[in-house]
């Protein structure tokens, strides 16, 4: 294939990620371990547990929505773990009202510098929204009132939608009303999110606009059958699965030998 063909496909993920997030992600005090892992997408964060699992022979996943408020809640049953007091959310998170840096802007800060939930879970509100598997829908929960269900059959598996939107995030993050933060609290993921990647398309790994969110990893104590972890794992988006596709194809087409000579 002539090289001006190829030209066309070429694009700078990592120098445009440096440009736009590395001054931010340093305003906001720097990537080092001490902070949450940001600007990830659900793909990324989910391509991490797969990489992680295989990297350490034990299985890890996102957590669903329902597992992930089970855990916020820690057996309580009031708006926050910790009560209903919003004034006292400040001891247990970084979010809208303690997160202002010298300039006057807000931001992440180093985890584990609050107070933990009963069962040990730092930063379970705010500083960083946190990825679940499932797909957003905002009467999720109404099917299941005044049920006991397992928890696997709560989970809103994603449909193969056109793009990766919406997925649920929970927790709220360092810009996030009190409100927000609470155990029950919901938000759902938009195209807005990525608004500012300058690919086309848009990158499936890093959100753009997403400084505010982050993922927790779970790992069952039961790992699942080998089909099962590929659908915790893998994409479900045609968006997503398209462009995968396509640099698949391109790195095939720039490997030594596959430029016609002349």
């Amino acid at each position: 294939m002539p090289k001006d063909k190829l030209a066309d496909a070429v694009t700078f993920p990592t120098p445009l990620y440096e440009m736009d997030a590395g001054p931010e992600l340093q305003r906001m005090g720097g990537r080092t371990g001490q902070f949450p892992a940001v600007i990830v997408s659900q793909y990324a964060a989910r391509q991490y547990t797969k990489w992680l699992s295989k990297k350490t022979g034990r299985f890890y996943r996102l957590p669903s929505e329902a597992e992930w408020e089970y855990a916020a809640r820690a057996g309580t049953q009031t708006a926050y773990f910790f009560g209903d007091d919003p004034a006292k959310l400040g001891d247990y998170a970084w979010f809208k009202d303690n997160s202002n840096e010298p300039d006057g802007t807000t931001g992440y800060h180093p985890i584990m510098t609050k107070k933990p939930n009963p069962w040990g879970l730092y930063d379970i509100y705010g500083n960083a929204a946190e990825w679940c598997i499932d797909q957003y829908e905002a009467n999720a929960y109404t099917r299941f009132a005044g049920k006991v269900t397992d928890g696997r059959d709560a989970i809103n598996w994603p449909r193969l939608l056109a793009t990766p939107y919406p997925r649920v995030l929970r927790g709220g993050g360092f810009d996030s009303e009190a409100a927000d933060c609470r155990s029950a609290a919901r938000l759902a993921s938009d195209r807005l999110m990525n608004h500012t990647d300058p690919q086309l398309p848009k990158s499936p790994y890093w959100m753009s606009d997403g400084f505010y969110i982050g993922f927790r990893v779970v790992s069952p104590a039961v790992g699942p059958s080998e089909a099962e972890k590929l659908k915790w794992w893998n994409a479900d988006d045609r968006q997503t699965l398209t462009t995968i596709q396509r640099d698949r194809e391109q790195r095939e087409l720039v490997k030594p030998g596959a430029v016609e000579k002349k």
